[in-house]
C-alpha cells in the first residue's frame, strides 16, 4: 500500500475505480481473455475453432475492416491495439460482449469461467462494478464514494480520519486485504465520533449514541442499528460476533461497512454541527 493511499492523500475515487481504469486493470483483463478463449496461442499454434475469433472481434464489436487474406497474428495484434486503446467504459463493454457473445468458443473455455476470473480481478484492482450474470453491473456509486471523501475530509477530529483511512486501506489493499478489521474500523470511526459528540472519552458506542439521540433528537431505530453493529465487531479480544468470525467476509461486506459509517457520520457531523 502506498504512502498516498495510507495516509488519505489519494482521493477515494483514485483508489475505488469508478469512472476510470488504470493500466494494471485493462491489462489483466486483457490477460483474462487471453488465457480463456486463446490459450493455445501461447503453444505456438491455432486450432481451427479459433482461427476466426480475432478477426470475428474487430468486425462484431470493434466494427473495423477485417481483411480475410491477413494472417492471424495480424488480426491478433490489431485486436490488442483496439482494446489497449478503450476508454473505461469501452472495456467494459468488450468483456460483457465476450461473456455473452462468444457460445461457440465454449468449448475452449465456459463464459461463466470468463466471468468469473474478471469478477476476481475487478475485486483485486479495487473496480466499482462487477459481473452480476452477463451483464457488468456498478456496485459503488459516485454519491457512496463522495460520502466516503467527505466523512474523511470534514471531520474535525484525526482520529476520526484515522479510523476510516485505515479502513479504506485495509479494504483497498491488493496484496493482503483485510476486510474484517477494515470493518472493525470502519465502526471504530464512528464510535471515535460519537465519543467526540457528547464529550465522554470512555462512554462505549451505545452509551454515546444514547446521549446523542436524547440531545440531537436521533431517530431510536438508527441508534438501535449501530449498537448493533457495534455488538457485531467489538469486544475485550476484539471480533466476536458470528458475522465476523465467518472466513467468507469478502470486499463488498467491508465496502458496504465503510460506505454506511461514513454516511451515518456525515448525518451525525450535520446534526451536531461539529
Amino acid at each position: 500500500m502506498s504512502f498516498s493511499r495510507r495516509y488519505g492523500y489519494k482521493p477515494v475515487k483514485d483508489i475505488i475505480q469508478l469512472e476510470s481504469m488504470n493500466d494494471e486493470l485493462k491489462a489483466r483483463l486483457w490477460n483474462a481473455f487471453q488465457n480463456c478463449y486463446l490459450p493455445e496461442r501461447r503453444l505456438g499454434f491455432i486450432s481451427l475453432a479459433l482461427d476466426s475469433l480475432p478477426g470475428r472481434i474487430l468486425d462484431a464489436f470493434f466494427k473495423q475492416p477485417v481483411d480475410n487474406t491477413a494472417s492471424w497474428d495480424s488480426h491478433y495484434s490489431e485486436l490488442k491495439k483496439q482494446f489497449l486503446n478503450c476508454s473505461w467504459y469501452e472495456v467494459y463493454d468488450f468483456i460483457e460482449f465476450v461473456a455473452r457473445n462468444l457460445s461457440e468458443y465454449e468449448s475452449v473455455n465456459k463464459a461463466g469461467d470468463f466471468r468469473e476470473i474478471c469478477n476476481e480481478i475487478l475485486e483485486e484492482e479495487n473496480s466499482a462494478y462487477r459481473f452480476i450474470g452477463a451483464h457488468v453491473t456498478k456496485i459503488t456509486s459516485k454519491i457512496e464514494i463522495e460520502a466516503i471523501e467527505k466523512a474523511i475530509s470534514q471531520s474535525r477530529y484525526d482520529v476520526v480520519s484515522v479510523h476510516l483511512n485505515q479502513a479504506l486501506t485495509l479494504l483497498a489493499d491488493k496484496e493482503k486485504p483485510d476486510y474484517r478489521n477494515s470493518i472493525k474500523e470502519s465502526i471504530s470511526a464512528v464510535e471515535s465520533l460519537c465519543k467526540k459528540i457528547v464529550g465522554e472519552e470512555k462512554a462505549t458506542l451505545g452509551q454515546a449514541l444514547k446521549k446523542v439521540e436524547q440531545k440531537y433528537e436521533l431517530h431510536p431505530a438508527l441508534r438501535e442499528a449501530f449498537s448493533k453493529m457495534y455488538g457485531y465487531t467489538s469486544d475485550e479480544d476484539g471480533i466476536r460476533h458470528a458475522l465476523m468470525e465467518m472466513d467468507s467476509l469478502r470486499y463488498e461486506d467491508a465496502l458496504y461497512m465503510l460506505i454506511t459509517c461514513s454516511a451515518f457520520m456525515n448525518y451525525l457531523i450535520e446534526k451536531s454541527k461539529l
